[in-house]
């Protein structure tokens, strides 16, 4: 029995650290599409500014070519991250499901035991009654 409540346990463990990994997964996605989009608004302001929306332009700024680069590349590393999430989800899905499996033979043991203590009082009080009767 203490072997299966330390297995709970760790289980439980795996599930929360599952937990972690997911949520910052999902915290480093969110940061990288908030500065893609704040370098989007720089980049769109610079081209305002330069008057230049053409990237092939031969005056076209620098900094928003630059600008954009990093965009690109925050972009992609978002996307890369969602393959992670994905597997990250379907990591914590198993790891919930194989606590749910010892949660329920935990429980299972537990109902055994009540119901065979449950048994052994009431052969306890059937034996006080017929000791009353034969008297």
């Amino acid at each position: 029995m203490k072997t299966r409540d330390s297995l709970i346990r760790l289980k439980r463990f795996q599930v929360d650290e599952k937990r972690r990994q997911l949520a910052q997964i999902e915290s480093m996605i969110a940061e990288f599409n908030r500065m893609a989009d704040e370098l989007d608004v720089q980049i769109t302001t610079e081209q305002e500014r330069v008057g230049i929306t053409d990237v092939t332009h031969f005056a076209y700024p620098t900094f928003a070519k630059a600008a954009a680069d990093r965009r690109d590349n925050l972009r992609n590393s978002a996307l890369e991250l969602d393959d992670q999430l994905q597997r990250a989800q379907d990591e914590l899905s198993e790891a919930i499901e194989e606590l749910k499996k010892f949660e329920q033979l935990e429980e299972r043991d537990h109902q055994r035991e009540k119901t065979a203590q449950e048994i052994a009082e009431q052969d306890e009080l059937d034996e006080v009654a017929a000791r009353v009767r034969l008297r």
